[in-house]
């Protein structure tokens, strides 16, 4: 059995951003970040599968909206990949104040870009995960390329994405293209697990293998063969959660740091 509880805290602009919290029946032997992919929410089913597996296994699992996004506050048009990173920082710091400082850090698509740069600012982390992740934040503009022209000239542009509408506008493209996730990792000295299938249409695996030989040790990558960028089919989404579970047992060591004073 897992038990679920709602958890709100807010963000570095103050506004509250809305997430769940899967824990294991008994004390956790960890606690885990996970950032949702580029327009999705916490309750996309890969995130949903891959905590509560999980948190059976023992790791609780924070996974929250995005600034903008799903239940969470704040205006969309407004964020970036900077604030995404700031977000994850927020809400570890959040966790370490209510229960323990988070040791692994979770991301699927540009939530992986997400956690690889925030992971640099959190000392507690001791353990990375990505899913189909590009190994540059930029990449994921190539989805709205045709807008690019009218967005830098008009400073926005209303783009579908999924069957619903977003505003992107100019400083989202300016920002994402400033950060360098391949010269970041260099400087990232966590244990790092990479997870890609060669199937993916949305994110190539080749991305993959960029993260993977621009990583320090410890790395290891796991191919999710026949999986799609989104992790769709529930038997894909829980052989994910399952060889995180067991991977991240090799990595983390048992904090007993408790809340902050």
């Amino acid at each position: 059995m897992i038990r679920r509880e709602k958890f709100t805290f807010t963000n570095q602009d103050g506004e509250d951003l809305a997430g769940l919290l899967e824990l294991p029946e008994t004390e956790p032997f960890a606690y885990a970040l996970f950032a949702h992919c580029f327009t999705c929410s916490k309750n996309i089913g890969a995130a949903s599968r891959v905590s509560r597996i999980l948190a059976a296994r023992g790791v609780a699992v924070l996974r929250f909206d995005f600034t903008g996004l799903g239940n969470s506050e704040g205006d969309f048009a407004n964020t970036n990949f900077t604030s995404n990173v700031q977000d994850l920082i927020s809400a570890a710091n959040a966790i370490q104040n209510r229960f323990c400082a988070p040791s692994m850090l979770l991301g699927h698509s540009l939530g992986g870009a997400a956690v690889l740069f925030a992971a640099r600012d959190l000392p507690d982390v001791q353990a990375v995960v990505t899913v189909a992740a590009p190994s540059e934040p930029e990449h994921v503009t190539h989805l709205f390329a045709h807008h690019h022209q009218s967005i830098y000239n008009d400073g926005f542009a209303e783009v579908n994405l999924a069957g619903r509408q977003f505003t992107i506008t100019r400083q989202f493209l300016e920002d994402i293209a400033e950060h360098s996730l391949l010269d970041n990792l260099h400087n990232m000295h966590k244990a790092l697990l990479i997870m890609h299938s060669p199937e993916d249409e949305v994110v190539d695996i080749v991305h993959a293998k960029n993260i993977f030989d621009a990583a320090n040790y410890p790395k290891s990558f796991i191919s999710l063969d026949g999986a799609d960028h989104l992790l769709s089919q529930p038997e894909d989404a829980d052989y994910v959660a399952e060889m995180i579970a067991i991977w991240a047992s090799r990595y983390i060591v048992r904090s007993d740091k408790g809340p902050a004073d």
